[in-house]
C-alpha cells in the first residue's frame, strides 16, 4: 500500500488527540492555558472541528492530496519537537510511555514517508 507510513502516522496523531484530552493538553497551550480548565477544554475540543474538516477535505476531496500528505508528514515531525520543547512545562501530563510512543510514532512514520517519496 502506497503511503502506508503516512496513514500509520495519521493514526498515531489521531490517537494522540484522544490522549491529549486525557492529559489536558490545553493547559500547556499558550493562550488556551489562560482560559481556565473548563473553558480551555471546550475551546480545545471545538478547535478540532475545523482542523479535522480541513484535514479530511484535503485528503479525501482536495485537489492535491500528495501535497497535504507531505505537509502532514512534516507536521508529525515538528509536533514531536514541540512536545520536546514543552517537556518541562509544569502542567505537561504527557509523562507515560504510551503517550511518547504515540507522539514519537507519528514523527517516525512521517519521516519514513517523506524519505520513501
Amino acid at each position: 500500500m502506497q503511503h502506508a507510513f503516512f496513514y500509520l502516522g495519521l493514526s498515531f496523531i489521531v490517537m494522540h488527540e484522544m490522549d491529549a484530552v486525557r492529559c489536558r493538553e490545553w493547559r500547556i497551550f499558550p493562550g488556551l492555558s489562560l482560559l481556565g480548565d473548563k473553558t480551555g477544554f471546550v475551546a480545545f475540543m471545538l478547535a478540532h472541528v475545523p482542523l479535522y474538516f480541513l484535514l479530511f477535505r484535503e485528503l479525501v476531496a482536495g485537489g492535491n492530496p500528495a501535497k497535504a500528505m507531505r505537509g502532514l508528514d512534516a507536521f508529525f515531525i515538528i509536533h514531536l519537537g514541540l512536545h520536546l520543547l514543552f517537556l518541562r512545562h509544569p502542567k505537561n501530563e504527557f509523562k507515560d510511555s504510551l503517550s511518547w510512543v504515540i507522539i514519537a510514532g507519528a514523527a517516525v512514520c512521517g519521516a519514513i514517508d517523506i524519505f520513501m517519496q
